[in-house]
């Protein structure tokens, strides 16, 4: 059986995140996002941990050889012998072109690269409507996914807050940073044949009925 590696993408806000999480409940793949893998790695004070570190420390970008490791050594986990699925990474063409050549090492792929297209004012409210527990780190939107209690998480009970990276002007500089470093991807995986566009400005379940819809007859 050929793995299945799925690339999210989408801008921030547009529910890469969530519908990653659904697609790895229904299709048995772990979710693996590049924050996590930063985490971990860090946390577990690992040799490409440690080498972040050192870069993050002075203020430097961890270079894109650094993360991809990270990235490959995550991919070859059992967990991942039938694929995973990628939220928020690759995040530039180069660690795109990196991804693939460290794939075609171990005869892989990227299989599909599902795009959730959405607006940007639609990104800046919804956005202004994210919570985030402070303990779990579970995540809300208020209008899309609210939690049962207002401002207590489902999971843990704990405190939900709103991130300060989602204040509306702090949004719109991300989009301007997406824009510029992540968006040329759109085109990088339409010429490889694997983009999958989806209008992602919809509820949650109408856009993860498309979403599998499109996998299977991709």
């Amino acid at each position: 059986m050929t793995p299945l590696f799925i690339i999210m993408l989408g801008a921030p806000g547009a529910g890469k995140g969530t519908q990653a999480r659904l697609l790895s409940e229904t299709l048995g793949l772990p979710q693996i996002s590049s924050g996590d893998i930063f985490r971990e790695n860090l946390k577990n004070q690992t040799p490409l941990g440690l080498l972040a570190k050192t870069y993050m420390d002075s203020g430097a970008l961890v270079p894109d050889d650094v993360t991809i490791n990270m990235v490959m050594d995550r991919l070859s986990r059992p967990d991942c012998a039938n694929g995973a699925i990628l939220d928020g990474f690759p995040r530039t063409l180069a660690q795109a072109d990196a991804l693939d050549k460290a794939l075609a090492t171990v005869g892989a792929q990227v299989s599909k690269v599902p795009l959730l297209e959405v607006s940007d004012e639609a990104v800046i409210n919804r956005l202004a409507g994210r919570r985030v527990c402070r303990n779990c780190q579970a995540m809300y939107q208020l209008e899309f996914n609210p939690p049962q209690v207002a401002g207590k998480c489902d999971k843990c009970g704990g405190e939900l807050y709103r991130r300060a990276d989602d204040e509306s002007d702090t949004v719109r500089n991300r989009l301007f940073v997406y824009y510029k470093q992540t968006a040329p991807l759109v085109g990088y995986y339409f010429a490889h044949g694997v983009l999958l566009s989806l209008n992602g400005a919809r509820a949650i379940e109408a856009v993860q009925a498309d979403l599998l819809a499109a996998l299977k007859a991709a």
